[in-house]
């Protein structure tokens, strides 16, 4: 995993349409080539294409992620976007995000699944982990996650710190530092991981200074170009 850091990934959710994707891609490309970490942002799925093309314009250092894919590969899925449909615009992808388990009813095999996909078409997989006990059910499960660990970047996502009315309730830096820990612990292995949830300019610097945090996962901070600028200032 050869990531500089911060790794500063940039989930968009189901928000913006193009144009204003756009138009945060050109304010973004044009302020941030000084930075000396890795962006990654993920717009909704049918920008992928779009996306791709606006940052080979730009000559830009930004890289590309999907939000999700499915867990299945290419057939009869109606609605579904395969891990190879995209991987020739796609270096990234996220996947078992708590939000795709609440609304959607995703599973660990689901996300095992998608796992495995992601790798066998060279696309990083952005891994979530909600809590301790969800890594030992992906351990449990197979042998996927932990073969290709060094391959995975974590997520370190506690759900009480993910905003959905606006209002930031991060973790103490200190416990994401020591869970985020925790899981190369469990996997045996030296992985690289990310805290994500409720994440600002104003406390990204005490969650990106601990030892085991290469980085963060934004949300609502991302949506506005200029917040994301000043987040991204204040990161290293």
């Amino acid at each position: 995993m050869n990531e500089p850091r911060p790794i500063v990934v940039a989930n968009f959710k189901a928000h913006k349409n193009w144009f204003e994707m756009e138009s945060w891609i050109d304010e973004v490309a044009s302020k941030c080539a000084e930075f000396k970490g890795t962006i990654i942002f993920c717009p909704s799925s049918p920008f992928l294409a779009s996306a791709h093309l606006s940052l080979a314009t730009h000559h830009s250092s930004l890289k590309l992620g999907a939000q999700d894919i499915s867990k299945f590969e290419q057939g009869s899925y109606t609605g579904e976007i395969s891990a190879s449909q995209v991987a020739k615009i796609c270096q990234y992808a996220i996947v078992g995000h708590s939000e795709r388990r609440k609304y959607f009813g995703e599973t660990d095999s689901d996300v095992i699944q998608k796992v495995g996909f992601l790798i066998n078409n060279s696309i990083t997989p952005i891994l979530c982990v909600s809590d301790l006990k969800q890594l030992d059910s992906y351990v449990k499960e197979g042998k996927t996650i932990v073969e290709n660990a060094p391959k995975i970047i974590f997520v370190y996502e506690p759900p009480s710190a993910i905003s959905a009315d606006g209002a930031y309730r991060p973790e103490d830096p200190q416990v994401a530092d020591q869970n985020a820990g925790e899981i190369g612990k469990i996997l045996n292995k030296k992985v690289v991981t990310l805290y994500g949830g409720s994440i600002n300019p104003q406390n990204v610097q005490p969650f990106f200074s601990k030892e085991n945090i290469a980085g963060g996962l934004i949300s609502q901070a991302c949506l506005d170009a200029e917040t994301f600028l000043q987040l991204i200032s204040k990161s290293a």
